[in-house]
């Protein structure tokens, strides 16, 4: 199966790589020789269960029903049909997306005025509603606080949002309140003319103690909800890393890395850090092999289970007053645990 658009977002400023999300996207399924003469809305179930679980067999019915189900370029109008050996493509509308509604939820504030507003996002807190998160965003949560000036600044589903966190990310944000700010910001993030630092804790420790990682990064071609460093065809992506803490004795089994950017290219620090043969700690996605036995205990014992990244820094130059601003947030709570864990190892 192959989706041919793009389905996750985190740490970046490719926004409009996110819209390929609303167009949902085209599913190709191979049926093998051995599944020729099967009803075939039971063959087709057997390859989606595997790689689309969410899509129920009731699902594909009525999506064949809807004629979006081809076989070699001509549509499939009944999943009763007899299977052939070949490619068949399934088109998968996206979810519509609702438009986000206010809610009031806590936010930690940093700095506000009239044109922009810095908040430290939670681990947990997706950034703007999307397909699977339609609610207990941080658009949600700025609708309430700021009220009718964000309303459709940077756009109505997205209201305000420049730049963006994973959802299991923690740390600083900026947000725009008025539609120069959002230009502006937008520009700088372009530009890549803003100062951005995260901390994360990796798996053992990267061979060299300071460095500068620069490679391409694109979708993964052997798993598209992945992104992968490539040899052609990505986008050039640069971290700049410094070794803060090792633990573990001699061998560490982890370390604390602080991690500046250049550019802000989706999942970045993670893939560079995996790159590094040193991934994120609790990353479910590019985790690769399980860390030393004592840590495992430790992230079981503190039921970690989010990678280990948090923006600790962002500095820009206020794009209406020009001020420089510059914001510090230290790690949450979870995040403060496991390295005092790590440090008892």
């Amino acid at each position: 199966m192959t989706p041919h658009h793009d389905i996750d977002e985190d740490i970046d400023d490719d926004l409009p790589e996110a819209t390929a999300q609303s167009e949902g996207q085209v599913v190709d399924l191979n049926l093998s020789p051995d599944a020729a003469g099967e009803r075939l809305d039971r063959a087709l179930m057997a390859v989606l269960g595997e790689a689309a679980p969410d899509i129920s067999r009731a699902r594909l019915q009525a999506l064949i029903a809807e004629g979006r189900l081809t076989f070699e370029g001509h549509p499939i109008p009944d999943g009763k049909h007899k299977a052939k050996a070949g490619q068949y493509s399934l088109t998968v509308p996206a979810p519509i997306a609702a438009i986000p509604q206010p809610q009031n939820l806590a936010l930690e504030i940093l700095y506000e005025d009239a044109h922009l507003i810095v908040v430290v996002k939670p681990s947990g807190m997706a950034a703007h509603p999307a397909p699977g998160t339609p609610d207990g965003t941080l658009v949600n949560a700025l609708l309430h606080h700021c009220g009718d000036t964000l309303s459709g600044i940077g756009g109505v589903l997205r209201p305000g949002i420049v730049h963006r966190l994973d959802k299991d990310t923690s740390g600083v944000m900026v947000a725009a309140k008025s539609d120069a700010a959002h230009h502006g910001l937008s520009a700088l993030f372009a530009k890549h003319d803003i100062g951005r630092a995260y901390l994360a804790i990796v798996r053992g420790t990267p061979k060299a103690t300071k460095g500068t990682v620069t490679t391409q990064i694109g979708r993964s071609h052997h798993d598209r909800k992945k992104m992968a460093v490539l040899r052609a065809g990505g986008r050039e992506a640069t971290t700049h890393y410094t070794v803060q803490e090792t633990y573990g004795g001699t061998k560490p089994v982890a370390s604390l890395i602080r991690c500046e950017l250049e550019t802000g290219r989706t999942h970045q620090i993670r893939v560079h850090m995996a790159h590094l043969g040193a991934p994120c700690l609790g990353d479910p996605v590019y985790g690769s092999a399980a860390p030393a036995a004592p840590v495992q205990a430790l992230l079981r014992e503190l039921s970690f289970s989010r990678q280990a990244l948090h923006a600790t820094h962002l500095a820009f130059i206020h794009p209406i007053t020009g001020q420089a601003l510059s914001f510090d947030a230290p790690p949450p709570a979870d995040f403060q645990s496991l390295l005092t864990g790590l440090t008892d190892l």
